[in-house]
């Protein structure tokens, strides 16, 4: 009987208790995931938090503001602005997703992309193609290795406006030396800059120049990292050199390679110093990718858009947005976990 009267007394109690805990009277609930991180790694989040807040202004401002600006027609007649001591505020409206509307449904943004695309993808083609075939032949042990890698690598180190200053003089009409040893050779002199379609060449030509060395050099380590025994056992096993190169090296390049690839379509999409320092655009609007597009509406057009400018970057982020998910999702339907 006193067994089960202690039994019951228990019994109670933990009722008691339940029904305490229930009323927010009992232990208090466990602390949230982020309260956790906070208070185990505190001193990490200390470290970061002076590079994310300036990250976030760096960034984060200018994001948002020029998003504002695409939703409103904003342009050069209609924003703050100062003329000697008289201060102009600013009268431009909302007008929603116009600005979007009007790019999407014209034939401007439509034909600047594709122009875009093209340059994107032939660009990153052939600079891939080319990195692989030198940092094959660099992985190769011959003569002068050494010197040839710092030969191949100094396109990148030259900064980038020099490189392009350097292509412009080559490309002169009149007096380049790609011209000069044309007509030496009995050959018609080519219009590099001025005609629409050498023009686009010449724009591929000098950014796959300029990209290159980037794609060598991570593909060369990526080769390096390859264990040595992998090529052995395939050679072993009677595989031939192109065999190889498809079973053993781009399987194990791949990593690196998904890497590059989405870095330089991202690179080339945006790139601005190329087109713009070497032909501006021109001739007419035939080399104009989007980027330059955008940069021509804030300040070359009178009177400059800030509106439409904001509007073509927001699509451009949003177009670059959308390739990085859609790789991703490639790449994992292919076991890839990046």
């Amino acid at each position: 009987m006193a067994v089960h009267t202690s039994q019951s007394v228990a019994k109670a109690a933990g009722d008691d208790v339940a029904r305490g805990r229930s009323r927010g009277t009992g232990n208090p609930p466990p602390p949230s995931r982020l309260r956790r991180a906070l208070s185990v790694h505190w001193y990490a989040w200390t470290m970061v938090a002076p590079v994310v807040i300036v990250i976030g202004v760096i960034i984060g401002y200018p994001l948002f503001r020029g998003l504002w600006l695409s939703l409103t027609n904003a342009d050069e007649r209609n924003v703050a602005r100062s003329i000697g001591v008289n201060e102009i505020p600013a009268t431009y409206e909302f007008v929603g997703v116009d600005n979007y509307v009007d790019a999407l449904t014209g034939g401007q943004f439509l034909s600047t992309l594709g122009w875009t695309l093209v340059w994107t993808v032939s660009c990153v083609g052939v600079t891939f193609c080319l990195g692989m075939a030198l940092a094959n032949i660099l992985n190769r042990k011959i003569a002068g290795r050494s010197a040839y890698r710092m030969a191949l690598i100094l396109p990148w180190a030259i900064p980038g406006f020099v490189s392009v200053f350097a292509w412009r003089f080559l490309y002169n009409e009149d007096r380049g030396l790609l011209n000069k040893l044309l007509t030496g050779s009995g050959f018609d002199g080519i219009p590099w800059l001025n005609d629409p379609t050498w023009a686009k060449f010449s724009v591929i030509a000098v950014n796959v120049w300029l990209g290159v060395p980037f794609i060598m050099v991570a593909l060369l380590g990526g080769l390096q990292s390859i264990p040595s025994e992998q090529y052995e056992a395939a050679e072993m096993d009677g595989a031939t050199a192109w065999q190889r190169f498809r079973h053993v090296t781009l399987p194990g390049l791949r990593p690196v390679s998904t890497t590059v690839i989405l870095l330089s379509t991202i690179w080339t999409f945006n790139m601005f110093p190329v087109i713009f320092l070497l032909t501006r655009g021109g001739p007419g609007e035939a080399t104009q990718i989007l980027v330059t597009q955008a940069y021509k509406f804030s300040f070359e057009i009178s009177p400059r858009d800030f509106a439409q400018s904001s509007t073509w970057g927001v699509l451009i982020l949003v177009l670059l947005m959308l390739f990085a998910v859609v790789y991703r999702r490639v790449l994992r339907t292919q076991g890839d976990n990046w």
